[in-house]
């Protein structure tokens, strides 16, 4: 016998009809969790649904409105602990709304996997929703371009969620001056990337450089600059530097860093990676570049992301007041940084310190959403975790990462951190989800990747 039961959840009404009998007590897998779009109501028929999503980081107002229309599959709440833990309710993110999320896990613990999960999820949203949104990868390792490629090696893994092997459509950038290295090794990419020096700041040369400003080396470079007039070149700063009069003793060094600065390989014409394209994927690789470098790289990226929205916001809300439907959209970034605790870190500056931070406090109102990844939370500014309102833990074990954990989770918490984090399923993609919009914490696995990982650990057998 069949029966059709009403779920009420949020206001929304959910049908189904049950599939569990005497005979066979194990519940089929939700169809809903084939995600072809993710959970898209209109395309799936509520039968499908056996139990309502839970819905991270959409309000209650949005979840009467929208239902579970924009949001991303994540994967599966966990119930139970040890043996008897198993996975019930489809675990989907809001992707209507920005948001500040932070990722954490120790090395091998699933972060960058569940980044690119994100990544992947945003590509299925229906083409209405995807075209309002695009990503922005932040590859400090070189292991997102894989991306392309269908993860076959993970068939079975994959059949089990009810999903197939996907290469996505993600563009790969890298620096104008290492394309050749990208090449000879045979990774793939679709266009390499420069900036001019004139787009550069005082304070970001002051920043990759490790000066203080100051001191006379540094404030020398802030008069050089100061007095030069774009477009200029690396020579051009040079010869600047050269013609200042007096401070003899600073211009050799000076001098020195400029020109070492050539074999960075980021520098050439105005030439900005195109990323704020309806429904694009775009992956910055920058795993070659030296430490201090990558963060230039990713405040002038940052920066030309909160520039432009910021311009195209203020048009957007003049639109809507002169009720003016026929204005382009830019569409809204996610911009997700790997090893973010590099660039945004809790106890010193990096050039991109002061645009990330930006981002965090104001990047709300003109739309963009943050993603860091991070192994280190102890070592990730502190206005991060403390502004983000999604935050998902894989296991760590460091006890200063679980005490940076507490400070932000532990209002939530019945028990401390560490008794949640030791009672996940000891499986890959196992994590504690806190969503501040709900005030509540979730045990999670993430749904497996549908396109090939290449951050996995190589063996010696």
């Amino acid at each position: 016998m069949q029966f059709i039961v009403i779920f009420m959840s949020f206001d929304i009404f959910i049908l189904y009809k049950p599939i569990i009998t005497m005979q066979n007590k194990r519940t089929e897998a939700p169809a809903a969790l084939s995600y072809a779009h993710s959970y898209d109501e209109e395309e799936y028929p509520f039968e499908i649904a056996k139990q309502p999503p839970i819905i991270i980081g959409r309000d209650e107002e949005d979840l009467q409105k929208y239902g579970a229309k924009g949001t991303l599959a994540l994967g599966k709440h966990i119930v139970g602990t040890g043996e008897d833990a198993h996975l019930t309710t489809p675990v989907l993110l809001d992707a209507l709304r920005p948001h500040i999320i932070v990722i954490t896990g120790k090395r091998g613990s699933g972060k960058s996997y569940t980044l690119a999960t994100i990544a992947e999820e945003l590509t299925k949203l229906p083409d209405n929703i995807a075209k309002n949104l695009c990503s922005v990868i932040i590859d400090t390792q070189g292991i997102f371009w894989t991306m392309k490629t269908p993860a076959e090696k993970d068939y079975m893994l994959l059949d089990e969620w009810k999903l197939k092997p996907i290469g996505f459509n993600a563009h790969v950038y890298v620096p104008q001056g290492q394309a050749a290295v990208f090449s000879k090794a045979n990774v793939e990419f679709d266009d390499s990337f420069s900036f001019a020096p004139y787009e550069l700041t005082a304070y970001d040369w002051i920043n990759v450089f490790g000066l203080d400003s100051n001191k006379p080396l540094g404030m020398l470079l802030l008069k050089v600059i100061k007095n030069l007039r774009p477009p200029y070149i690396l020579e051009d700063i040079v010869s600047a530097i050269k013609s200042t009069h007096g401070w003899e003793e600073q211009k050799p060094a000076l001098e020195n860093m400029f020109l070492s600065a050539e074999e960075w390989g980021i520098f050439g014409e105005s030439k900005a990676p195109d990323v704020l394209v309806p429904g694009k994927m775009s992956i910055i690789d920058v795993s070659l570049t030296p430490e201090s470098v990558r963060a230039l790289l990713v405040a002038l990226i940052s920066r030309k992301l909160l520039q432009e929205r910021i311009i195209a916001r203020r048009k957007e809300e003049l639109a809507d007041v002169q009720l003016i439907s026929s204005v382009r959209r830019t569409p809204l970034p996610w911009l997700m940084i790997d090893e973010a605790h590099n660039f945004l870190p809790s106890d010193s500056t990096t050039a991109a310190t002061e645009t990330l931070n930006k981002i965090v406090k104001e990047g709300r109102q003109p739309g963009i959403t943050l993603v860091l990844a991070t192994q280190r939370p102890e070592r990730l500014h502190p206005e991060a975790l403390s502004q983000a309102d999604i935050l998902l833990s894989h296991r760590i074990t460091a006890k200063s990462d679980i005490e940076a954990l507490k400070s932000v989770m532990q209002t939530y918490l019945l028990f401390d951190i560490a008794k949640y984090i030791n009672e996940l399923p000891k499986l890959k993609g196992t994590a504690i989800l806190l969503d501040d919009n709900s005030e509540r914490i979730y045990k999670i696995r993430v749904r497996p990747r549908q396109s090939w990982h290449a951050g996995s650990s190589p063996v010696a057998i």
